[in-house]
């Protein structure tokens, strides 16, 4: 990568550590999201034998 395009406090060792980032904030997203939709799956059957 030529310095004169870098963009200012970015270096080529920096790109794939904010993209292992991102991956791991799209896993957590992905996580959470599953879980929720889990404990709303529970909370409903729980209140169809109420």
């Amino acid at each position: 990568m030529n310095p004169r395009f870098a963009r200012i406090g970015q270096t080529a060792d920096s790109i794939p550590h904010v993209n292992q980032e991102l991956a791991m904030a799209d896993l957590a997203f992905v996580v959470t999201t599953i879980a929720v939709f889990a404990l709303v799956a529970l909370i409903a059957r729980g209140v169809t034998k109420l």
